[in-house]
């Protein structure tokens, strides 16, 4: 089967993943039926289609219209048969026990159209022995959503010991044109990728407070604030729910063995049944407490240690037993549980030779075989790391970019720089400030590009701000703040410097230092459903980039105060109003309108455009050097090619080309 040929998804449990998989599947177009096994489950489950799909028109991300359409393409049923009938792709998304999943496939072949592929949502059980129960064994795999389907990106595509490449190939085109990242997983192994690396991580922080070697403050603190994790290991593992933490390790001990032990403290909470926020009361208390306040300032870096070494050797037996490499889980990892950087990166920046050292002091102190580094582990570490083959970049290649893509359209001579950080709403680290300023380098030293053009990945933001997290990190240092101003400061100067026009192309968010990026570009199209702000002061600081100075500049003193002391935020039109942003076009259209004025702009004099923004910028708190600036360039231009090419075009009617000579 083609992926053209795919009309009808068939979702087999209409709980908050199946709802959510039959969503999305209708959104990207196709016909779906949603089946439960009675009318209340089914009902609730499509009511909550509907409801979602009403909250993403109400927020502009999707229109009226399509999201009728897409609940139009949505029928529910509780008979099987009927719910199979025309069945393209069977999407199985019932409770994660095995019994209970073969269960439902010796009533699926029955029913199921011949060429019809099955699909196990599963989050860690065995593809293959699920397959093995079916008819098409080869027509099997695992399609893992991530929860909540419609928002979470990323899609583990997991091949069992019978699935064939045509049916993986499949499945990953399925996910690509329902708009999410695939990753693939080449080998059927427990927890997959994602929680492999993160299931482990939760029952090591257990053992370390188990043990007493720290205080779940400082563990949480240690994972949240040094690590740079979405939340600690403990709030996270409250979110998720203990008790699927739990089995998921009780499945992985019952098949990889002790290494995989879980912790008796996690026990305990799922047999006091305090699984966390959906029962009031876990490792925190959300009921009678206030919930997971975690302190910023409680870090440990025996904590961070132990903590990376487990997550190396999780890392490490994956690629070792060839189930995905390095990037693929880094990828994956960052997309589904908000990583910043993946455990590979992660480990490589901790160093591999002292995360060896950290498990083999482990291992000797406590004889546990979690400790046991894998020889994979080893080899990398004696290696130079995970990425040890030089993907730092060389002296040839120029720098290498890991959270920004940087690419040089060479026939329309625009260089363009997004931030890749779309699980993390492209927020600002020291990382992509980094790069940042590399790619400036770069694309200012290229000939070939003739204008620079800003973007953020994904479809929610352009950057949704700093990195909070990472900033929290420096605890109360104030020489660490001031370092940290000062490096966004001269960053983004150095676009704002830049010879070069510079558009910025916001889509979505656009607040905080995600704005002050943005001020820092000559020109700035973004689309109608953008929020834009400056809501540092809501967090008791002030915009540190640049923001005081620059914003006054684009819109004048009165309105930046506005802005920055209201800490509100504000929609496109309203920015263009208060000369912000100088062209709003609908969501659809701003890569192309966005690409085209950069052409636009490519295509002028570059001498004439470099002494242009030179002379604006000299006369900026100085009248007349601005002045003086702008007779010199004027002199300089007279004696260039580009001003006779300019001249003859006008003269006959014609397009000019300039080339900056």
């Amino acid at each position: 089967m083609q992926l053209e040929d795919v009309q009808r998804v068939t979702v087999l449990g209409a709980g908050n993943m199946g709802h959510g998989i039959a969503e999305v599947a209708a959104l990207a177009g196709y016909d779906v039926s949603l089946r439960d096994i009675n009318d209340e489950l089914v009902q609730n489950g499509y009511d909550q289609i509907e409801w979602s799909l009403g909250k993403l028109a109400e927020k502009d991300r999707i229109g009226d219209d399509e999201a009728d359409a897409a609940l139009d393409r949505v029928d529910a049923f509780v008979d099987l048969e009927d719910a199979l009938d025309g069945a393209d792709i069977v999407v199985e998304v019932v409770p994660e026990k095995m019994a209970i999943k073969k269960d439902v496939y010796d009533d699926v072949v029955e029913y199921a159209p011949d060429e019809a592929v099955f699909v196990t949502n599963t989050s860690s059980l065995s593809i293959t022995e699920l397959s093995e129960v079916t008819d098409r064994p080869e027509r099997f795999c695992g399609m893992h959503f991530f929860n909540p389907p419609v928002r979470m990106d990323l899609v583990e595509v997991i091949s069992g010991e019978h699935s064939s490449e045509e049916t993986l190939d499949l499945i990953e085109g399925l996910a690509e044109s329902m708009g999410k990242t695939p990753v693939r997983v080449r080998k059927d192994s427990p927890g997959f990728i994602v929680n492999r690396i993160l299931v482990p991580l939760m029952n090591e922080a257990a053992w370390i407070v188990e043990s007493g070697d720290a205080t779940m403050e400082a563990v949480d603190s240690t994972t949240k604030f040094d690590m740079g994790l979405p939340m600690g290991s403990f709030e996270l593992a409250d979110q998720v729910g203990i008790d699927v933490g739990y089995h998921v390790l009780e499945y992985m001990h019952e098949v990889l063995g002790d290494a995989y032990r879980p912790c008796p403290l996690l026990g305990e909470k799922v047999e006091a049944e305090d699984l966390g926020k959906k029962t009031g009361k876990g490792f925190y208390d959300y009921e009678d407490g206030d919930g997971a306040q975690i302190p910023s300032d409680a870090l440990d870096d025996d904590v961070r240690r132990r903590l990376l070494a487990v997550m190396a050797n999780e890392t490490a037996g994956l690629i070792g037993n060839d189930v995905a490499d390095a990037d693929d889980i880094d990828a994956a990892v960052k997309l589904g549980a908000g990583f910043p950087d993946g455990p590979a990166k992660l480990a490589d920046e901790e160093g591999l030779d002292a995360l060896v050292e950290t498990l083999d002091a482990l291992a000797e102190e406590t004889g546990e075989e979690r400790y046991e580094a894998t020889d994979y582990l080893r080899e990398a570490a004696e290696s130079g790391g995970f990425r040890g083959d030089g993907a730092d970049g060389d002296a040839e290649s120029g720098p290498a970019f890991d959270v920004l893509n940087v690419d040089v359209d060479a026939d329309a001579r625009v260089g363009h720089v997004e931030i890749d950080r779309p699980h993390r709403m492209n927020t600002i680290s020291g990382d992509v400030l980094d790069e940042l300023a590399d790619a400036i380098d770069l694309l200012d030293g290229d000939d070939d590009v003739r204008a620079i053009l800003l973007s953020g990945a994904g479809d929610r933001a352009f950057s949704a701000g700093a990195d909070v997290q990472s900033m929290a990190a420096g605890g109360a240092d104030p020489i660490h703040a001031v370092e940290l101003s000062r490096q966004g400061q001269q960053t983004f100067g150095k676009l704002e410097e830049s010879d070069k026009p510079v558009i910025a192309a916001i889509d979505g968010y656009c607040l905080g230092g995600g704005m002050e990026l943005a001020t820092a570009a000559d020109m700035r199209i973004a689309s109608e459903r953008s929020e834009l702000g400056q809501p540092e002061l809501d967090l008791g600081l002030l915009p540190g980039w640049g923001g005081t100075q620059r914003l006054a500049r684009v819109v004048g003193e009165g309105r930046a105060k506005e802005i920055i002391l209201t800490a509100d935020r504000y929609d496109a039109e309203t920015m263009a109003d208060y000369g912000f942003v100088n062209e709003v076009v609908p969501g659809d259209e701003l890569d192309d309108r966005a690409q085209e004025l950069a052409e636009q702009l490519a295509g002028g004099p570059p001498i004439a455009q470099k002494y242009t923004k030179r002379a604006i910028h000299a006369g900026r708190t100085d009248n007349e050097a601005g002045l003086e600036v702008e007779a010199m360039g004027f002199g300089h231009v007279m004696n260039t090619d580009d001003l006779i090419e300019g001249v003859t075009a006008f003269m006959g009617d014609g397009e000019p080309e300039f080339e900056g000579k």
